[in-house]
C-alpha cells in the first residue's frame, strides 16, 4: 500500500512538471527573438553613436576608422571592441513590453542609440541602455520594436564613448634600440649624444678565446663628444619614456605652427627621425603643458607627471662624479 502510494505521488509530480514545461514553450513560442545578421568589422563603412547631445560619426578608409569631419584617427583598440560588440550581437530573452523604458535607461536623454552603414545600406538601428546586473547582458531596444531585450555582454562599456575619448592619443611611436643619435636641448642647455661601438675588455676576450670561445662583438655605449661618461640608465629611462608617448588631449583650436618658443626640445635619428617639443604651461596654476611632436599632426597636452619624466636637465644625462672625487694631496714621504 505505501509503495502504491510513493507510486502516485511520483506519477503526480511527472504530470504537473510536464504541465509546466509544456506551458514553459507555449510561453516562448508567444514571441521570437529576432535574429540580427552578424556585421563584420570588414563589411562595416560607417558607425553612427548618439546619446542626449553628443553625435559621433566615425567612417572607415583604406581599413583604418576616423573620427569624421575633421578625420582624426581613431584609438584602434576601442574601435574594435565596438566592432567585436556589432559583429557578435545576440538577442538572448525578451525582458519588457510594458514600454517603462526609464528602468531600462533606454529613454531618449539615457539612451545610446547605435547604426551601422556598409556602403549607403542602414544594416543595423540599435538603441543600447544600461547593463543587468550581471554585467553579462545589456538592456536594448531594436528600431521599429517597442520590446526590450538582453543583448549578449556589456555592450554599454563599448559605446559610452565621447570624441575625444575616441581618438588616437599616441603622439609618438619609437623603438629605443634604433636610435643612433639624439640631441637634448634644456633652455639654452644642449648635449648631443651617439650610439658608438667601443672594444671589449682585452683581458676579457682573451680569457673566452682561451676557453675556446668566439671573439665577443663590439659594444654599443652612448657618449658624448667631451668625453663625460654617460649615465646610461637615465638616458634609458628617457627614451622608455618617449617611445610610445600618449597625450592627455589635444589642443583643436591650434596648429602645431602656432607654437613657439619651446622649454625642451629632444631631436632623435635612427632608422626614423623623431622630434619633441615642448613649451611652457600658459598659467601656474596649469597642470599640462603644450607640446608638439613629428608624430601628430596636431598640438597636445601633456601631464605633469609625463614632463617630469621627459624634460631632464642635458647634465642629468652624464654620469656624476663620485663624492668624494676632489683631488686629493699625493700623501706625504719620509725625506730620510
Amino acid at each position: 500500500m505505501k509503495f502504491k502510494k510513493e507510486y502516485l505521488i511520483l506519477v503526480l509530480i511527472i504530470i504537473v512538471l510536464s504541465v509546466y514545461l509544456y506551458r514553459y514553450n507555449a510561453d516562448r513560442e508567444l514571441y521570437e527573438l529576432p535574429d540580427i545578421a552578424p556585421i563584420s568589422g570588414k563589411d562595416a563603412t560607417k558607425l553612427e553613436i548618439k546619446k542626449g547631445e553628443s553625435d559621433i560619426v566615425l567612417t572607415k578608409k583604406d581599413e583604418k576608422w576616423y573620427i569624421a569631419p575633421n578625420e582624426y584617427p581613431t584609438d584602434a583598440g576601442k574601435t574594435k571592441k565596438m566592432l567585436d560588440g556589432i559583429k557578435d550581437l545576440e538577442l538572448t530573452a525578451l525582458v519588457s513590453e510594458s514600454k517603462n523604458y526609464n528602468r531600462y535607461n533606454l529613454e531618449d536623454d539615457q539612451k545610446i542609440n547605435v547604426k551601422v552603414y556598409q556602403a549607403n545600406d542602414l544594416k543595423l538601428d540599435i538603441d543600447i541602455g544600461k547593463t543587468a546586473s550581471s554585467f553579462r547582458h545589456t538592456f536594448v531596444k531594436l528600431s521599429g520594436d517597442h520590446r526590450v531585450y538582453h543583448a549578449q555582454g556589456n555592450l554599454e562599456n563599448a559605446f559610452d564613448v565621447s570624441s575625444d575619448s575616441l581618438r588616437d592619443k599616441v603622439v609618438l611611436t619609437l623603438k629605443p634600440a634604433e636610435i643612433q643619435q639624439f640631441n637634448i636641448t634644456k633652455g639654452s642647455q644642449t648635449l648631443a649624444f651617439a650610439r658608438t661601438e667601443v672594444p671589449v675588455d682585452v683581458k676579457a676576450a682573451e680569457n673566452k678565446d682561451s676557453q675556446g670561445a668566439s671573439q665577443p662583438p663590439p659594444k654599443m655605449v652612448w657618449q658624448v663628444a667631451s668625453g663625460e661618461a654617460v649615465n646610461e640608465s637615465a638616458l634609458n629611462q628617457l627614451l622608455n619614456a618617449v617611445s610610445n608617448l600618449q597625450c592627455e588631449k589635444f589642443i583643436d583650436d591650434r596648429k602645431k605652427e602656432d607654437l613657439t618658443g619651446p622649454e625642451f626640445t629632444l631631436e632623435l635619428k635612427g632608422v626614423q627621425d623623431h622630434t619633441l617639443s615642448i613649451f611652457p604651461k600658459a598659467g601656474e596654476s596649469d597642470t599640462t603643458y603644450p607640446a608638439i611632436s613629428s608624430g601628430s599632426d596636431y598640438p597636445f597636452q601633456l601631464s605633469a607627471s609625463q614632463v617630469d619624466g621627459i624634460m631632464k636637465e642635458p647634465s642629468a644625462l652624464l654620469q656624476k662624479p663620485p663624492a668624494d672625487g676632489k683631488d686629493k694631496e699625493p700623501p706625504k714621504t719620509d725625506p730620510k
